[in-house]
């Protein structure tokens, strides 16, 4: 499950511009990027893609928090308790903790839970491998999960959901409907728990 690839046979490019290229690729064409950059075994430039996202979308929350202690800006119905007393140093440190251990740990984790289901329900499924990129790559949308805006949240939620879907339905020679089924759990933890989507709908449901 951690296997990184050196020369992978297909699979993503590295660098900051590839980086890039893969946002806007996946949130454009996903069909397309899932089918021609996912490959087995190549996992490091999923899990780089999904570190940038996912510490851009955390320092854009711990920037909202210092603001709103400042009056700069209001949290809205957000609450940020302890996140604005974070020094500069112990923001950074806990942005690397994240994005460095926390944020792979989930990916593998949900993605070992999202294997179970696929064995059931997808005979000619690919690897596990290939689900972690799936899960890291749909996460795109949810560079913005950060802002405090609840109708934000969720829509950026649900698009990475379906991004996963999607994903699954390409890479694991699945149905739209029973991709959806079979990730259902794992998208609800990784977009409705990890990035906050279900608090977000729960606050535009209150």
């Amino acid at each position: 499950m951690t296997q990184w690839v050196e020369n992978p046979t297909g699979g993503r490019e590295r660098g900051p511009v590839a980086v890039l290229r893969a946002w806007g690729e996946v949130l454009v064409r996903p069909r397309r990027f899932f089918r021609t950059g996912v490959a087995p075994g190549d996992q490091a430039p999923g899990l780089v893609f999904a570190a940038m996202v996912v510490m851009a979308e955390e320092l854009s929350r711990v920037a909202v928090a210092r603001l709103a202690t400042q009056g700069v800006v209001s949290t809205g119905p957000f609450t940020y308790p302890g996140v604005a007393e974070f020094s500069p140093a112990i923001a950074l440190l806990v942005l690397l903790a994240i994005g460095m251990f926390v944020m792979p740990a989930t990916v593998h984790l949900t993605a070992a839970l999202q294997t179970l289901f696929l064995v059931v329900g997808a005979p000619d499924r690919g690897g596990i491998s290939e689900t972690v990129q799936v899960m890291c790559y749909a996460m795109a949308p949810c560079l913005l999960a950060g802002l405090p805006f609840p109708e934000l949240r969720v829509f950026v939620a649900v698009w990475g959901g379906v991004l996963y879907v999607t994903g699954l339905s390409v890479v694991h020679d699945l149905s739209l409907p029973r991709a959806a089924v079979l990730g259902a759990l794992p998208a609800v933890i990784v977009f409705g728990y990890g990035f906050r989507g279900v608090l977000a709908a729960g606050v535009l449901l209150g």
